[in-house]
């Protein structure tokens, strides 16, 4: 499928809503690309993404302000609000924002709710390139449980894919790379809003400019995963993920149903990292301005089953805070490599909170990942032959967080882990 060569990798970026909710500002955007392009971009972090309600000038925290007048064109199309992205005056949109990322030699991404504004439905504005209006596209019982600010759009309707096609012609026209559509993969309502998909597919194909298309919120129906993969690069797998232990367990679950579902331009997604400096202006996540709650070992194993699963990696916390060891989480050759370039991930066994996974590198390396999920410190052990290696084969360990060389061992690999926490493994032959 063409659009699958938009993202032969899973895609690596910074997303502004964990750390700024609502309310990012151009600054601050800017500031996080200049990070990025210093210290992030030779490891292969590219995308800067601008998320949820760009186009609301009052936007607080991560709180939305029901029913509040939004940026918007005379196309119904929703604009940048020019008091917090200054660079959009005009009607330039965030073609000069774009353009100051690109110049980085970095990717841009913004975030958009699916549907039609409300506020188009009940001022009966026009769409672009048909004689019809918003009020004859909308689909006004299909609503956003947790957002105010869109209607659906009746895919039978006149001018409904012409609607689509006009927005994604103006994200184009603004050099956009990179869109996540929101309240679409998992409606809490009413499931995958598939047709909606369908049209915001033809609706990329068409605007002459590659996007990847993220899918969100999740979880995702796994009986929707052909449609899924047809249609998109990524979509989220669970519901917004924060740093707290129970969703970083359960995820090992979804990322075992979902694990033969994955390949070269569609991924599977974990969410966002909630790492470094979160909760800015964000109230989400059980709390608000803090560095993450995640304990050092639990942040060693959040990106060791990210990367062994091949997650998209979309950092959420304000990446100019970032300390020494935040830094290094993103910076490790190895994990990165293996994240890049590994294939064929799965479980090998999950039992008494003791999680193995494994995943091919070249013909002459795999890895291995050993989890402790519970309370306690306990010994995790896989045998070779669980790993289709004969058992009586001497095999090279190295830790790949630590970048040291373990020795070699034969028959069984077996480390005591503390609780929550994980054991990366190159192994050579």
């Amino acid at each position: 499928m063409k659009h699958h060569q938009y993202a032969l990798t899973p895609p690596m970026g910074w997303n502004s809503w964990d750390c700024y909710g609502a309310t990012v500002r151009e600054d601050e955007v800017k500031g996080n690309a200049d990070y990025m392009a210093t210290n992030l971009k030779k490891y292969g972090w590219e995308y800067v993404v601008v998320d949820i309600q760009w186009s609301e000038p009052g936007a607080i925290s991560s709180a939305y302000r029901p029913f509040v007048p939004l940026e918007m064109d005379e196309y119904s199309r929703l604009i940048p609000a020019v008091n917090r992205f200054p660079s959009a005056k005009d009607g330039k949109g965030f073609k000069p924002l774009a353009d100051y990322i690109h110049g980085l030699g970095l990717k841009f991404g913004i975030h958009i709710m699916r549907g039609v504004p409300r506020q188009a439905v009940h001022q009966n504005t026009k769409i672009l390139g048909t004689e019809v209006t918003a009020r004859d596209i909308a689909k006004p019982n299909s609503i956003c449980p947790w957002n105010t600010d869109m209607y659906g759009v009746d895919c039978s309707k006149k001018g409904a894919q012409e609607y689509y096609d006009s927005i994604f012609k103006l994200y184009a026209e603004w050099e956009v790379d990179f869109v996540k559509v929101d309240d679409i993969a998992d409606s809490k309502l009413y499931g995958a809003h598939t047709d909606e998909i369908k049209m915001i597919r033809k609706a990329i194909d068409c605007c002459g400019r590659p996007m990847v298309l993220s899918l969100s919120p999740g979880p995702a129906p796994l009986e929707q995963a052909s449609l899924l993969e047809e249609n998109a690069n990524m979509w989220r797998m669970t519901d917004d993920f924060w740093d707290l232990w129970e969703l970083l367990y359960n995820m090992f679950d979804r990322c075992y149903k979902w694990s033969k579902n994955i390949g070269p331009g569609y991924w599977p997604d974990a969410d966002m990292l909630p790492l470094g400096h979160i909760g800015i202006r964000s109230v989400d996540g059980g709390a608000s301005d803090r560095y993450t709650r995640f304990t050092r070992d639990e942040q060693v194993t959040m990106m060791t089953l990210w990367s062994i699963f091949r997650s998209p990696l979309m950092f959420g916390g304000e990446l100019r805070d970032n300390d020494e060891w935040t830094l290094s989480l993103l910076t490790n050759e190895e994990v990165l490599d293996m994240h890049k370039n590994s294939h064929s991930a799965r479980q090998v066994y999950r039992q008494d909170d003791k999680v193995v996974w494994t995943a091919k590198g070249d013909e002459e390396n795999l890895y291995v990942a050993l989890f402790n999920i519970g309370n306690e410190k306990q010994k995790v052990t896989v045998n070779l032959n669980q790993l289709d290696l004969p058992s009586s084969k001497q095999v090279h360990l190295r830790d790949l967080w630590k970048c040291e060389h373990l020795g070699s061992v034969s028959n069984e690999i077996s480390y005591e882990l503390s609780p929550h926490s994980a054991k990366l493994l190159k192994i050579s032959l």
